[in-house]
């Protein structure tokens, strides 16, 4: 198994920028593909992006494409999400999740939260006007 943990949100202007951190335990990290979920109050969690645990391949939500980047860095076993000129309507719980599901491999990591297996806990990010 490998355990999750979020870090870095808070309280951030519109239009500013905020870096979340996914901290991975226990198992090796390059051996999971990443995905970064949102969940904002009364509303389904819903995907905002993805990336191969080779990390040559990136998937985003319509949303967040252009302003968001996802990356990781394995030998630091922690994945990232940069968030460029967030806006109010991006508020919400942000959390990161694994799966070793070797047919991501090949084709996109699922953009729906049943595709993976191990989550963290969670961090607030909320986007002031």
């Amino acid at each position: 198994q490998v355990q999750l943990s979020e870090s870095g949100g808070g309280l951030v202007q519109a239009g500013g920028s905020l870096r979340l951190s996914c901290a991975a335990s226990g198992r090796t990290f390059s051996m999971y593909h990443l995905g970064w979920f949102r969940q904002a109050p009364g509303k389904e969690r819903e995907f905002v992006a993805a990336i191969r645990r080779s990390g040559r391949f990136v998937y985003y939500a319509d949303s967040v494409k252009g302003r968001f980047t996802i990356s990781r860095d394995n030998a630091k076993n922690t994945g990232y999400l940069q968030m460029n000129s967030p806006q109010p309507e991006d508020t919400a719980v942000y959390s990161c999740a694994a799966t070793s599901d070797g047919r991501y491999d090949y084709i996109a990591p699922p953009p729906t939260d049943r595709g993976y297996d191990y989550w963290g806990q969670g961090t607030q990010v909320t986007v002031s006007s």
